[in-house]
């Protein structure tokens, strides 16, 4: 029995919500200590999102990731192959490189000048007669896992555990269907910081049982599956199909009535369905006929975390038609929208964790993928099951002697 097994046998029930489970404690979605033990448990050990394969296409090209404490480089060598490092010099740690863009011949650090070539190779040192006995071989850039999975490419630092296509299983088949490698960056990644814990923002993502209340747009234009499936992986998938009844929005009904006559290569199924997967511990997929977006929510603080919302949209070519071009701009007007209703609730819940007398209330079947989230959580950092938060300064070592007991009884 695996650890996560193990915590899914004993996940918070209470019998005063009918045996159903309950959420985790307040405390766990303030404290910053616990977020830096999740960063480490949770995300380093995760598929991390980089890139569209658009983005690093040539010798050179490059996209980098920036998480809390660290910060990932995808770069395509001149050899053709695409590897994943660590952004950061080996001499004294200066971050390499920002953003997206092309290296011709080297990464240089901006900081001492030390190069590295296009596959990592650490290859000159300014001043190379100062560092007696330095070995150049073995000072290249630290490589990390990485794979891509329909044009997606993701990289994950702390090696282990199954492969993306293995975590995805049957999922990445419908996935490939929506050729989502021949999609193209819409614009520079939007990013914005939420006045909430990342476990929130997760939360929210995993369950549609909000919609009809918290998204009335989605709710007018679609027919919305609230209960989804889940695989082993924690991998999530649901599907929203656009109504046959016009939206009294314009907006909204506009994009429904173009649904039917653009993009006909696509099967009709896929022409009026939006299709949303997610991917344990942060990331949501969102699939449309038109485009499909990223929703990655990287953990900062116990009360704040980043949004990272990068949208790739399906080629229009000159000879298609006017519709196909106005369902993308629609579907970026609706789901801005979309966004901005979710921080709002999502900011709305944090201010209720510190209420007094607070405590966790039943999660419906709706949020069968919140309770495997907060599995995760609690086979991670089995210090979640505590109803209170231990002393300032002592979370970590707690934990640790948790973990240690959850090992031995395994």
């Amino acid at each position: 029995m695996t650890m996560i097994e193990q915590i899914k046998s004993q996940t918070v029930r209470d019998d005063v919500h009918g045996g159903l489970a309950v959420s985790l404690p307040a405390w766990a979605y303030t404290s910053t200590e616990l977020v830096d033990l999740e960063y480490e448990h949770v995300i380093l050990p995760s598929w991390q999102f980089v890139c569209h394969i658009s983005q690093v296409a040539k010798a050179g090209d490059y996209a980098t990731l920036d998480l809390k404490r660290d910060s990932i480089l995808v770069m395509r060598g001149k050899d053709d192959v695409l590897r994943a490092f660590m952004n950061v010099c080996r001499h004294r740690a200066a971050k390499l490189l920002d953003g997206t863009g092309n290296c011709r011949a080297r990464i240089t650090c901006p900081y001492h000048g030390w190069s590295y070539d296009l596959s990592g190779e650490l290859k000159g040192i300014p001043a190379e007669k100062t560092f007696p006995g330095v070995e150049k071989d073995k000072l290249g850039l630290r490589e990390i896992e990485i794979e891509i999975l329909s044009g997606l490419v993701f990289a994950r630092v702390v090696p282990g555990g199954p492969t993306l296509r293995e975590t995805f299983g049957e999922m990445a088949d419908i996935i490939a269907s929506y050729r989502l490698e021949e999609m193209v960056p819409a614009g520079k990644a939007w990013t914005e910081t939420w006045d909430c814990n990342w476990k929130i923002a997760v939360d929210n993502n995993l369950e549609n049982y909000h919609i009809t209340v918290g998204h009335p747009g989605l709710n007018r234009m679609f027919d919305s599956d609230l209960t989804g499936v889940l695989n082993e992986h924690g991998v999530a998938y649901s599907k929203s199909v656009l109504k046959g009844i016009p939206s009294a929005n314009r907006a909204e009904r506009m994009y429904q009535h173009l649904a039917k006559d653009a993009f006909l290569d696509l099967p009709e199924e896929a022409r009026k369905t939006w299709t949303f997967f997610s991917l344990a511990p942060n990331i949501g997929l969102d699939i449309y006929p038109d485009s499909f977006d990223i929703f990655q929510i990287l953990p900062m603080t116990g009360q704040t975390c980043v949004m990272r919302y990068p949208i790739y949209v399906r080629p229009v070519s000159a000879e298609a038609t006017r519709g196909a071009k106005a369902m993308q701009w629609l579907n970026a007007r609706i789901n801005r929208q979309v966004g901005a209703e979710d921080r709002e609730l999502c900011e709305r819940v944090q201010l209720g964790m510190g209420s007094h007398g607070y405590e966790p209330g039943p999660l419906s079947n709706y949020e069968h993928a919140v309770v495997d989230f907060h599995d995760r959580i609690r086979a991670a950092c089995p210090i979640v099951n505590e109803v209170q938060a231990p002393a300032a300064g002592t979370l970590r070592r707690h934990n640790d002697a948790l973990l240690e007991m959850s090992r031995s009884a395994a």
